[in-house]
C-alpha cells in the first residue's frame, strides 16, 4: 500500500483519516482542497488540477483524500488501494457542521490561507453544506458500486463507522515500527 485514496462524501472524514493513514504509513498525504484552490478561493482550472494531481500520482507513493471527476482516471489509475468512507449521512453532517462552525469561529485556515464565512457557508448556493447534499448520494452510490464489483481493478476497503476506521488504522503497519 503505497498509493491511497480515501474517498467519501463531503464531512464524512476524508482528509483526516488521509493524514493519519500517511503518517501512519509514512507515506506522503495530500490535501486535494489544497491542489484544487488557491489563495482567495480561486479555483484552479481543470487543466492546471489535472497537472497538479498528476504530478502527485505520478509519484510512487502518496495518499490523497478525493478523487474528482475531472481527474479521478489518474489516481485510478495509479492507485493501490481505496479506503471508501461510507458513513450515514447523520453522522457526515454533524461532523461537516461541527468543523466548519469551529474554523469560522477560531478563523482556522481551510486551504490555502482561505477561510470559510458565516455568509459563504450557510447562505451561498455553492457552500459546503449544499454542496454535502447534491454530492452525498451519488458517492456513496459510487464507492459502494465499486466495492460490490468483483471485476474493479483496485482493492477497496468500506469502513462503515468511526469503530470500523478506528480498528482498520490500529492495524496499518507502522512506519519504523512505530504503534
Amino acid at each position: 500500500m503505497r498509493r491511497i485514496l480515501v474517498y467519501g462524501v463531503t464531512g464524512s472524514g476524508k482528509s483526516t483519516l488521509a493524514r493519519r493513514v500517511g503518517e501512519r504509513l509514512g507515506v506522503p498525504y495530500h490535501s486535494v482542497d489544497d491542489l484544487t484552490w488557491d489563495p482567495g478561493w480561486v479555483p484552479v482550472g481543470h487543466a492546471e488540477q489535472r497537472e497538479r494531481l498528476g504530478a502527485v500520482c505520478a509519484g510512487d507513493a502518496w495518499v490523497v483524500d478525493s478523487a474528482y471527476g475531472i481527474w479521478r482516471d489518474l489516481v485510478l489509475a495509479r492507485v493501490d488501494l481505496i479506503v471508501g468512507l461510507d458513513l450515514p449521512r447523520w453522522l457526515s453532517l454533524q461532523r461537516l457542521l461541527r468543523r466548519t462552525v469551529r474554523q469560522i469561529v477560531r478563523r482556522t485556515a481551510t486551504c490555502n490561507g482561505n477561510y470559510e464565512t458565516w455568509r459563504g457557508t450557510f447562505l451561498d448556493r455553492e457552500s459546503i453544506l449544499v454542496w454535502h447534499f447534491r454530492s452525498f448520494t451519488r458517492k456513496r452510490r459510487r464507492m459502494r458500486e465499486w466495492h460490490a464489483d468483483p471485476a474493479f481493478p483496485v482493492e477497496i476497503v468500506l469502513l462503515r463507522s468511526p469503530r470500523e476506521v478506528e480498528r482498520w488504522v490500529a492495524a496499518l503497519p507502522s512506519r519504523a515500527g512505530q504503534a
